[in-house]
């Protein structure tokens, strides 16, 4: 589903409809194993570890240097700046004596504790002026659907590693206070970015852009620990037409996910596109509007995809029935009938026949 646009808030998944939204949101992922940070995310990051070990030394201008942990290439070639030795060179597990500041990161079970949700409501009073409730906390950022399972790590795994796909929380403590937090679900082949909160007094530092890079890292750990198939990090939705949101394609390379044949484009080549047109198709530029599209969205799917659609009917004691959607009972309402046909087209023929619709 990931793969087709979708996402998700708690245990409700959804998918926008970019043809008619008023701001298209695209996928987009970054090949971790590719990424390199920038200058300025060199910069970033150096600021908060000279912060977090009050070393002078680190100077916002050392990106260019490798970090002094980072380790030598063969002879004659120069030294290579490693991304997860200079996340990991200021937590508390490679702490020197020099450092003041207790820096931790871990990644534990998504739960509904007082410390979690006070950091989220901090952020949601301070940064979007809203009220906020525990019930609304677990709602949004601890309740998933995904399900625990191991990760079949090939040899034992390091502490700063996730034990289990699923959704987790990375959080961030500053001499035990709890500074930020990211809501993360580990999937087999990525990394996907759910939601980031942070503590106000920690603005100057660009937490979101830091938390960026170090789950990219995340992802490419994973990777260099045993696990071939993790490859990506899933950064949500590319909102082109929104600035705030473009910081996305900073990360690179990043790739964006087209519209209609869910097939994956490099950021640069779409960007063309996405200056001229409001919605662009990556594959079909004849396909891209420069406005969005009003009328109703009517799809019909083929006959033989609806009749392999399977839909629950009954649930009892333990045990499902179901029967194909045009024989069901929820197919004679027209409202049910244009819902199953909508999700239906939006999951795709393949996926459609693998899941059971509860209508």
């Amino acid at each position: 589903m990931i793969d087709r646009g979708w996402r998700r808030s708690g245990t409700y998944i959804y998918k926008p409809d970019l043809i008619r939204s008023c701001c298209p949101q695209y996928t987009i992922r970054l090949d971790s194993l590719a990424f390199s940070p920038s200058r300025s995310q060199r910069k970033l990051l150096n600021r908060w570890n000279a912060f977090v070990a009050e070393d002078p030394d680190i100077s916002e201008d050392a990106q260019d240097r490798p970090n002094k942990s980072t380790k030598k290439k063969s002879k004659g070639k120069e030294n290579q700046y490693s991304l997860a030795e200079a996340l990991h060179s200021v937590e508390h597990s490679a702490a020197t004596n020099g450092e003041t500041h207790l820096f931790q990161v871990s990644i534990v079970p998504a739960e509904a504790t007082p410390e979690r949700y006070a950091l989220f409501e901090h952020y949601q009073r301070e940064i979007h002026h809203d009220d906020s409730t525990m019930a609304g906390f677990k709602r949004f950022l601890v309740d998933s659907p995904l399900l625990v399972e191991d990760i079949p790590y090939p040899g034992e795994r390091p502490d700063t590693l996730p034990r289990a796909y699923g959704t987790f929380h990375q959080l961030y403590h500053l001499d035990g206070r709890l500074v930020a937090m990211s809501v993360l679900d580990i999937l087999p082949r990525c990394v996907s970015s759910v939601y980031f909160i942070y503590h106000t007094d920690f603005s100057k530092y660009s937490m979101g852009k830091l938390s960026a890079l170090r789950e990219t890292s995340l992802a490419n750990e994973i990777n260099k620990a045993g696990i071939e198939s993790m490859k990506w990090l899933y950064m949500g939705f590319y909102i082109h037409s929104c600035p705030k949101m473009r910081y996305k394609g900073e990360y690179s390379p990043s790739e964006l996910l087209d519209p209609e044949e869910y097939t994956w484009h490099p950021l640069e080549r779409c960007v063309p596109l996405l200056d001229k047109y409001h919605y662009a198709c990556f594959v079909h530029p004849e396909h891209s509007t420069t406005e969005p599209i009003e009328e109703e969205y009517t799809p019909e799917p083929a006959q033989e995809v609806l009749d392999d659609v399977s839909v629950i009917t009954k649930i009892a004691r333990g045990r499902i029935s179901t029967t194909s959607a045009p024989e069901s009972k929820q197919w004679r309402s027209e409202e049910t009938r244009f819902e199953i046909k909508v999700t239906v087209a939006a999951l795709g023929d393949s996926l459609a026949k693998e899941v059971f619709l509860y209508c």
